[in-house]
């Protein structure tokens, strides 16, 4: 790089306001077609579990406890999703969907990124059988 074309550069910057945003004192609003956390309604879901089987991350764990009574535990491990939507377009009944709400996700520990769907007490069953 030539010493001149440094020059202009340095002094053009110099008088330029900078061109970034004063994040996170003023948050902007979150594109529309966001793709970000996926969530799960129960109502609809028969339990075929392609959610879980077309995953390429293996970001989700579909736990079926009672196929006759619909009881299901729907996991999902943020940290490892791709947010490539595969889910989304498996799923038949259309219980899964991709948030365009939440796009800071960022901590300092990996507990906020397991989220888990269903009844709380299933959850609980699910979660006692899977540290055994």
């Amino acid at each position: 790089m030539k010493l001149g074309t440094m020059l202009r550069d340095v002094t053009g910057s110099l008088f330029r306001r900078p061109v970034t945003e004063k994040y996170p004192f003023e948050r902007r609003e979150a594109p529309q077609h966001l793709r970000s956390l996926v969530k799960w309604t129960p109502e609809g879901c028969v339990g075929c579990s392609l959610c879980e089987t077309d995953c390429p991350a293996q970001a989700i764990d579909f736990i079926i406890l009672d196929r006759q009574a619909k009881r299901y535990v729907f996991t999902y491990h943020a940290d490892r999703c791709t947010f490539c939507a595969q889910c989304v377009i498996s799923c038949r009944q259309h219980c899964v969907r991709l948030e365009c709400d939440q796009w800071e996700l960022a901590a300092l520990d990996k507990s906020p990124f397991e989220l888990h769907y269903g009844d709380p007490a299933d959850v609980e069953k699910a979660l006692a059988g899977k540290t055994k």
